[in-house]
């Protein structure tokens, strides 16, 4: 079974309903649902200006597509669109997500994302907005020593699901790094994973095979016994941040050489472990295994990687190999999830709207919700595929789909696909060429 743009858009739409209205008295012209799909538009299609360009078209031939794709049948300001969603909270999103995920499970589109070791997790923090000026009751806080300048900032923590090989992850549920209630101090990352970790034993994760993926801020022990309730982990550690399992490892190491050929160069990976490690001083501290990896090239002798890990994970000279491809798995959090939504066209960092409560975490929410609804359209729709396929980069194929939405309406998102298909499978001259109706 297939799913297609207008499915996913109409789950989005099944969530709005249960979107509060707290406007009174007369100022009401637009829906919630028109003000929600149009602010979502602007990241589905990775076009800031996607509103405006649509007014015009509206001005011009009575069509456009934000009514004919995303449903919005009247346009509002961008005013009316953040100061309506300013009082909605992001979890009102967050059941968009939960159906996703459930459709990959009920769809077998899983599988895909499963490792050796089950399902990875990574958990990284990313910050997508940042202001000297700009603050809301959401925000966090940081002083300048030398100056005492304040800079007011948004953090989430934005957990996928990846798979070492695979230029794809999947993005689940994020939790913002925000003020909590009854709590004096500032939040941080490590308290916001373990609303994650409660939030993750809630849902279908909790019957599934995991590994817990991390930096090193993750490897100090009450996080790791809060992981190992909910399944396993393979976390950064680095010496200085963790002296005692170094000066317990001195020594006592077992080595393994590996010579591994990617296609082009030889690989020497070396690997040096150890298993029953103190993760910190004192009789009850949490054993853990070490593992650390140095990939040499085998012509040259040139590093091209070195790191080290601790996990739950037993190590033995047939395991090391996977245990390391999977920790190193970490990274596609950053390059494939974070950095996507930060330069790849999603804006992560733009400032759309700050608002004075919930308006800059909603937006980030639904920011990373349409790379997810992009992410099931690659994996579960043969044409967007196709697409995909033929045009090549992520920036190209939006770049495309910008400049088409500008200039010519399309009655929903297959024909859009369709045209461009049409329009790939070979050069036209410029007076047969047929527009859209």
């Amino acid at each position: 079974m297939e799913i297609s743009a207008q499915e996913l858009l109409r789950q989005l739409r099944i969530a709005i309903a249960s979107f509060p209205d707290h406007r009174t008295g007369k100022n009401t012209r637009y829906v919630i649902e028109d003000v929600v799909l149009a602010a979502f538009s602007v990241f589905f299609t990775q076009c800031p200006s996607f509103l405006s360009y649509q007014r015009v078209m509206q001005e011009v031939s009575g069509r456009n597509n934000a009514r004919s794709l995303f449903t919005v049948e009247t346009i509002p300001s961008d005013t009316h669109i953040r100061e309506l969603l300013d009082r909605i909270k992001p979890s009102l999103v967050f059941p968009v997500f939960q159906w996703c995920f459930a459709q990959l499970i009920e769809q077998d589109g899983l599988k895909d994302f499963k490792s050796k070791l089950g399902y990875l997790i990574a958990l990284d923090g990313t910050q997508y907005a940042s202001s000297e000026k700009i603050h809301c009751d959401d925000c966090l806080r940081k002083t300048d020593k030398k100056t005492g300048k304040i800079t007011y900032y948004h953090t989430a923590v934005t957990p996928v699901i990846a798979k070492q090989g695979s230029e794809h992850v999947l993005s689940l549920i994020p939790e913002f790094i925000t003020p909590q209630d009854g709590s004096r101090k500032q939040d941080c990352e490590i308290n916001a994973s373990k609303r994650l970790l409660l939030s993750h034993k809630e849902q279908a994760l909790k019957d599934m095979e995991v590994t817990y993926l991390g930096d090193d801020l993750y490897a100090h022990e009450p996080f790791c016994r809060e992981l190992l309730t909910r399944g396993n982990f393979i976390l950064v550690c680095k010496p200085d941040s963790h002296k005692t399992v170094y000066e317990w490892i001195n020594g006592i190491t077992k080595e393994k050489i590996e010579d591994r050929f990617d296609g082009k160069t030889h690989q020497i990976y070396t690997y040096k472990y150890t298993e029953e490690v103190p993760l910190r001083d004192g009789k009850d501290a949490l054993l853990v295994n070490f593992v650390e990896v140095t990939v040499t090239e085998r012509k040259t002798g040139k590093q091209l990687y070195h790191n080290a890990f601790v996990t739950n994970h037993p190590l033995t000279d047939k395991t090391l190999p996977t245990i390391v491809d999977c920790g190193r798995a970490r990274w596609k959090i950053e390059n494939e999830n974070n950095n996507t939504l930060k330069t790849a066209g999603y804006h992560l960092e733009h400032n759309f709207g700050h608002g004075k409560k919930y308006l800059a975490s909603l937006l980030a929410t639904m920011n990373i919700l349409a790379f997810l609804f992009h992410t099931m359209l690659e994996f579960m729709n043969k044409k967007y595929q196709l697409l995909r396929k033929i045009i090549g980069a992520r920036k190209q194929f939006f770049h495309h789909i910008k400049i088409l939405l500008i200039y010519h309406p399309y009655t929903n998102f297959d024909h859009l696909i369709d045209f461009m298909l049409e329009g790939l499978k070979k050069p036209y001259p410029i007076e047969d060429l047929h527009y859209p109706l």
